[in-house]
């Protein structure tokens, strides 16, 4: 046993205790603790905006094996990573393995969360806690590090997550014909990355941002973390765009925002959906594709108004993970076409909203 080892404990906020050792940085931190089944992807989950406030466990036993890349970006843009910092509040792991290697590795999972300030925990028995929150659903949590004083339990649902996610200011990325407007409210990097290799201009904007006096030809609304009650002033935009004939498409927070533009309710689940191998089911054709995903509210689908239809279902719990409006122009899903990580089977949806919206001609295909 390694002496050095400083314990660190993860504690629910029902009293449930779970003991390790830390591997991150050696500073508490308490948030909302969830799960994610995903057996790789954890440089991208950790720095999905998505996870912000929260505190991941995942699910595969072994992690750290493959290291992390740089950091490394085109006009703010990963390459590899979702962002250029880690948004998660803290990691839960079983294994964690020091040792490295991988051809784009440049530093190890403990040394990144380290230089970030997050911390993370080895040693617990993830499996249990994941059938606890199964059970019980996601609960707030903390990580005590021994020497420190402990913090108090935040719940992040509190606040609204989006302004520290989103940029900062407008910012127009890329060269091409026709324009798309990114509401960014957290975007994943790669749905920047996905939209440009359709060789058209981004305007990417934050998630308070005007856009009455702006000129663009299609609007995609970006994940991002939190209640989308939060966010209303979004929707509001989002529902003007929408009435002023403007295609729209919307991902994750982003099908949620169109849902409440459009009068349609949204709730928090039990634990939610964490994982890269989330079944969907698309009801215009009863074919059925493996997701990625990340999302702790959902749309309610009883309350989707005349005019717009359920797309797509979760065939595991049947929860609403898409509509669109009867003539197409306005469209969105809950699921991550972008992927990273995970299956691209779905990543054609954007691709063909881009060529309907703006006809265009997918250059790549």
């Amino acid at each position: 046993m390694d002496k050095h080892r400083t314990p660190a404990t993860l504690v629910l906020e029902d009293g449930t205790t779970f003991h390790g050792h830390s591997f991150g940085a050696k500073r508490p931190r308490a948030g909302e603790v969830v799960f994610n089944t995903g057996m790789v992807g954890y440089p991208e989950t950790l720095s999905d905006p998505s996870y912000s406030g929260q505190i991941i466990t995942l699910t595969f036993p072994l992690v750290g094996n493959y290291g992390v890349p740089e950091s490394n970006s085109d006009h703010g843009v990963e390459d590899m990573l979702e962002s250029a910092r880690i948004h998660a509040c803290g990691l839960i792991v079983s294994d964690y393995s020091k040792e490295y290697s991988h051809w784009a590795a440049k530093r190890s999972l403990g040394a990144w969360l380290d230089s970030e300030g997050v911390p993370a925990i080895t040693g617990i028995d993830t499996r249990s806690l994941t059938r606890r929150l199964r059970e019980k659903g996601t609960m707030l949590g903390r990580i005590d590090i021994d020497g420190h004083d402990p913090v108090p339990f935040h719940n992040p649902d509190e606040d609204n997550l989006v302004i520290a996610a989103s940029a900062s200011s407008a910012e127009l990325i890329g060269e091409g014909t026709k324009r798309v407007a990114l509401l960014d409210c957290g975007c994943k990097h790669n749905i920047i990355r996905n939209i440009l290799r359709n060789g058209v201009e981004v305007l990417r904007v934050p998630w308070n941002h005007d856009l009455a006096n702006e000129q663009f030809d299609a609007l995609v609304a970006s994940n991002g973390p939190g209640d989308p009650s939060k966010c209303d002033a979004t929707a509001q935009q989002i529902r003007a765009v929408i009435d002023r004939g403007t295609p729209v498409f919307g991902i994750c927070l982003g099908h949620q925002l169109i849902a409440r533009a459009i009068g349609a309710k949204t709730f928090k689940m039990r634990y939610g959906h964490r994982s890269q191998n989330q079944p969907v089911r698309d009801l215009t054709n009863n074919r059925c594709y493996i997701t990625s995903q990340n999302h702790g509210f959902a749309v309610d689908g009883d309350s989707i108004p005349k005019g717009w239809e359920t797309w797509f279902v979760n065939v595991n719990d049947d929860s609403n993970e898409g509509l669109r409006r009867e003539d197409g122009r306005v469209r969105s899903i809950q699921f991550h076409p972008e992927a990273s990580p995970g299956p691209v089977d779905t990543r054609f949806l954007l691709d063909e909203f881009l060529t309907e919206a703006l006809g265009l001609e997918i250059a790549h295909r």
